[in-house]
């Protein structure tokens, strides 16, 4: 049996020169529907700035209770964080459950959150978020039984029933626990590194397909591998950063990294403690921006994508845009126009195109070359036809003459084991 979803109505504040508000309205309805939640109703205030007491205006408020009242919704979501004393005030003002935007991205990250890295970043960050809201967040559960209409099963509840001291130790300890995840992560990153494996990141807002495009690459060039990852239509489907092996037929190898998605106003409670999983994309050689092309408001998502980069300093990274869901356009695909690629990960074409894109930026430091290997070198011969494009062998009498196109670092290394020809 389905569960019945709860109802819920929208609240935000349009500032003057708020270009964006129609849209983050949107997103936070979207936002909420991934929680499970029906939107019933949406109120919307200009104003100058936001009502320190209240959020919005007294006026407002009645505004909001009438509504809350004629559509009987038992939660009211807003459009931004609020402050403990808002939450509070709203509370008392309204008799409802009061969600900002934060608890409601909180929730689903929870929800979503899998491998063990990506449930200790979620719970510091909502821990961190409850502390100087206890007062009022406790009121809150305590009267609508457990958080109503959010799925963290009461999570919320049991935390804050912990007092001031006791989260704070936890969060502690829980930063201890993530440390050493991070770590690790630096020991494989440093590995990567050594072995010179140009790595490629996968970026771009929630749901535009990033993970869908990595399965058709995995698919594409080691087929039958079932390496898959996890790829579902809906936001923050992936909340770990996974990494596959990409080899070309030349015997050309890079890394392809699938991170986390973006969205607007990304709180930074999660921004803090997702920063770990994050720094993936500030190491990478190359971006690929994905963009859901057939979605109107692409060009916002694009932006946030930027914004977002900006702020953890990966904006100066060399990018190229891959312009996904393009079947479901006009645009015809697959296609390469400059630094960007059209194409559908859903219909499995483009892949070929990507990696041409991908091959002109990574692989720049090979050289073609013919040499002679002596016979007592034949380690040498073993380790070229491995890790390097053989063009052509044959043998003769001094040695084996391979014509090759190999990384300029290998060529260096085995340098003194060959003849140039």
């Amino acid at each position: 049996m389905e569960s019945i979803q709860q109802k819920a109505v929208i609240v935000g504040v349009q500032l003057q020169n708020d270009t964006n508000f129609a849209y983050s309205m949107e997103e936070l309805r979207n936002l909420a529907a991934a929680c499970d939640l029906r939107i019933a109703g949406e109120l919307s205030q200009k104003a100058s700035r936001v009502n320190p007491s209240h959020y919005i205006g007294t006026g407002k408020i009645q505004e909001l209770s009438a509504l809350l009242e004629a559509e009987d919704a038992p939660i009211v979501i807003f459009n931004d964080e609020l402050t403990p004393s808002q939450i509070r005030n709203l509370e008392s003002a309204l008799d409802r459950q009061v969600i900002d935007r934060t608890i409601l991205i909180l929730n689903i990250f929870a929800e979503r959150a899998k491998t063990k890295e990506a449930q200790l970043q979620v719970e510091v960050a909502q821990l961190q978020y409850m502390l100087p809201r206890l007062t009022g967040l406790r009121e809150s559960l305590g009267r609508q039984g457990g958080g109503a209409g959010l799925k963290n099963k009461g999570a919320g509840e049991t935390k804050l029933e912990l007092d001031r001291r006791r989260i704070e130790e936890r969060i502690t300890a829980l930063q201890v626990e993530l440390q050493h995840q991070v770590s690790r992560r630096q020991i494989q990153r440093k590995q990567r590194r050594k072995n010179e494996v140009p790595v490629v990141c996968l970026v771009g807002y929630t749901n535009t397909g990033k993970s869908s495009l990595m399965n058709v690459m995995v698919e594409t060039y080691h087929p039958g591998s079932h390496k898959q990852v996890f790829a579902k239509d809906m936001l923050f489907a992936t909340l770990e950063t996974s990494v596959r092996s990409i080899m070309l037929p030349d015997h050309k190898t890079f890394l392809l990294t699938d991170t986390v998605g973006f969205v607007s106003q990304l709180p930074h409670h999660l921004v803090k403690a997702f920063r770990s999983t994050l720094e993936e994309v500030t190491e990478a050689d190359l971006l690929i921006h994905v963009v859901d092309y057939a979605d109107s408001e692409y060009k916002q998502h694009m932006a946030v994508t930027d914004e977002t980069l900006k702020a953890l300093g990966a904006d100066q990274i060399p990018t190229i845009y891959a312009y996904n869901k393009a079947d479901l356009t006009e645009q015809p695909y697959p296609l390469i126009q400059g630094d960007s690629v059209y194409l559908s990960a859903k219909e499995k074409s483009g892949a070929e195109e990507l990696t041409q894109m991908i091959r002109s930026h990574v692989f720049n430091d090979y050289i073609q070359c013919e040499i002679l290997v002596p016979f007592d070198r034949g380690a040498v011969v073993s380790y070229f036809n491995e890790h390097a494009h053989v063009q052509s062998a044959s043998y003769e009498e001094e040695g084996t003459r391979l014509t090759l196109e190999c990384r300029v670092a290998d060529y260096e290394r085995f340098r003194n084991d060959f003849i140039e020809i």
